[in-house]
């Protein structure tokens, strides 16, 4: 059985903040480091290290740049200890407050020795839920340091200095155990939950990953879906959420994740229904990935396929990339397509829409969640329209960077051009897209000048463009003062011909490859999926009292961070 030897936590100076020992001899701290930045970055999440007596297994993720290391020097499962610092990165942040920082594990020695100990007992995972952690770890708060401060006793007794011992014991603390009344029958829900208002919430989040090849063609389309459930309801309420989408749950969604609250009998019975006893607060109740090709699309690239059965994707905003412009080739355009379907919906039409969920649902919109109120399923919003436009490492500057719309920026060494367009002109240009038919568009152009210090006469000298010196004259034929005979003259045709292709072979290696884009679009899912209804078994709760009907709303989000990618 997998085993956890020890965890370390280092801060972002690579200093020790914390060295807890479950279970062996495990290598320490001090001489783990070194070997684990031996290595070049990035790093990989598991490094083996065969030079160690005996050799070892080093695990290790990243949480707001503090560093989590795990050895292990026997076989064990590597998705289990990966996933165990994962739960312990969470389970500080829950009680410590995000983002986690070093001076906050410092001040809370006794809550995250707490932690560790109910986590992982003698190397075996043991308790990792939330909920569950409430119940056994005493959490800091203001009153009890107050009264501490002051040398009064606090509302329970301290887990930091046990009253047989002054010293302090970070491996084992002296943890007062709750009793079987304080203890829930639920592992993930904590005991005795109590809300005045009893209310659900049903987020949804889908990340779009789409790439366009030059011709508009789409070569992948994956969306990544994340449910995400906050429930406040007193006691302890059996629940029942019901799934929908165009060609059914089970033909949609691939390789879905469940919370363990999930009954996985009733969702292979009847995929698309949740049955379940929630977790009190918020937390992630599934995850699911979705095709948006579908799985037979590979065969469309078969010559005998036609052009309409190709499958056709809503993209919100994508963006098309022209290079080798000018007559030299150094130019290039960037033009953005926003489709007209997402239209940012005014503050005043979207305060005053309805849910698109019927009303004896009981889902609807509301006011204070983790997303703005703008956009509904009726009427999508997209905001926060970010191009971005990735250069080679041998473009040195950028020059006449000019868009229609928005503001870009880009200075010297810089990786990339970023532009953004604000909500307020992405309304502007929806306005003016010829009634909302075709795609609003807006244009992004520059000039691309490479790192290459050498002059055209370094090219081709026989020929490089020659500028006759003024002060040559011939007594034999004398010139009239001023004569045009005295300006340069240009070259002919074909060697300016010959120059310009030169230079455009020179300029395509400073050309942009691809263009993505960046937004999020509120009320809206290209999945298409959405909550049919969300219910609460009335009698197989516990707790929750006669004719209460918790208030429940719903909200969808499609995010997109620099996953829309147009090749050129």
């Amino acid at each position: 059985m997998s085993a956890i030897e020890a965890l370390y936590i280092f801060d972002e100076h690579n200093t020790l903040l914390l060295e807890h020992v479950y279970r062996s001899r495990p290598l320490e701290a001090k001489v783990l480091l070194p070997l684990y930045l031996s290595h070049s970055s990035p790093r990989p999440s598991l490094i083996y290290l065969p030079n160690t007596n005996p050799s070892t297994l080093v695990y290790s993720i990243i949480q707001d740049q503090l560093l989590f290391l795990s050895p292990c020097s026997t076989d064990t499962e590597p998705l289990q200890v990966l996933e165990f610092l994962h739960r312990v990165a969470d389970a500080l942040e829950d009680f410590l407050g995000s983002p986690l920082l070093a001076s906050k594990i410092e001040t809370s020695y006794d809550v995250v020795a707490q932690l560790l100990n109910e986590m992982c007992d003698g190397g075996l995972v043991s308790c990792t839920e939330p909920n569950a952690l409430r119940d056994v770890v005493e959490a800091p708060s203001w009153m009890n340091k107050l009264l501490g401060g002051v040398g009064l006793p606090s509302t329970t007794p301290s887990s930091l200095t046990p009253s047989n011992s002054s010293s302090f014991n970070l491996s084992r603390p002296q943890l007062p155990r709750p009793t079987s009344n304080t203890l829930s029958s639920v592992p993930w829900r904590r005991a005795n939950v109590r809300h005045t208002s009893n209310e659900l919430y049903v987020d949804i989040v889908e990340t779009l990953h789409i790439t366009l090849a030059p011709s508009g063609r789409p070569l992948s389309a994956l969306a990544h879906g994340t449910i995400a459930f906050t429930a406040k309801v007193s006691g302890i309420p059996e629940l029942l959420l019901y799934l929908s989408c165009p060609g059914g749950i089970a033909n949609t969604i691939a390789l879905p994740v469940f919370h363990p609250c999930v009954r996985l009998a009733r969702w292979r019975e009847r995929p698309g229904e949740f049955s379940f006893v929630p977790p009190d607060g918020r937390f992630v109740l599934a995850g699911y990935e979705v095709d948006l090709l579908g799985g037979d699309y590979l065969s469309s690239f078969t010559k005998e396929s036609k052009a309409n059965s190709q499958p056709r994707l809503n993209i919100p905003a994508r963006a098309t990339v022209t290079t080798s412009l000018g007559p030299q080739g150094a130019e290039f355009e960037v033009k953005l397509l926003l489709s007209p379907r997402f239209k940012n919906a005014s503050s005043s039409s979207s305060a005053s829409s309805s849910s698109s969920f019927p009303r004896a649902t009981g889902l609807g919109t509301r006011s204070g969640s983790a997303f703005s109120s703008a956009g509904t399923t009726s009427q999508p919003s997209i905001d926060e329209v970010v191009v971005h436009v990735p250069l080679p490492v041998s473009v040195r500057n950028v020059a006449d960077l000019r868009v229609s719309r928005g503001e870009a920026t880009y200075a010297p060494g810089d990786v990339g051009i970023e532009w953004r367009i604000s909500s307020r002109e992405v309304s502007a240009l929806m306005a003016s897209s010829h009634g909302g038919s075709i795609e609003a568009t807006a244009t992004l152009r520059g000039t691309v000048i490479g790192t290459s210090t050498d002059d055209d006469s370094s090219e081709n000298p026989s020929t490089s463009l020659s500028m006759p010196n003024p002060y040559d004259y011939n007594d034999d034929e004398p010139t009239p003062y001023q004569s045009s005979e005295l300006l340069p003259k240009p070259q002919d045709e074909r060697s300016l011909q010959q120059h310009n292709a030169r230079k455009v072979k020179m300029n395509k290696v400073l050309m942009p490859s691809c263009a993505t884009v960046s937004f999020s679009v509120k009320g809206w899912l290209p999945s298409g999926i959405k909550v049919e209804s969300l219910n609460v078994d009335q009698k197989r709760s516990k707790g929750l009292g006669a004719g209460v009907q918790p208030y429940k709303g719903v909200k969808y989000l499609c995010v997109s961070r620099r996953g829309i990618e147009g090749r050129c």
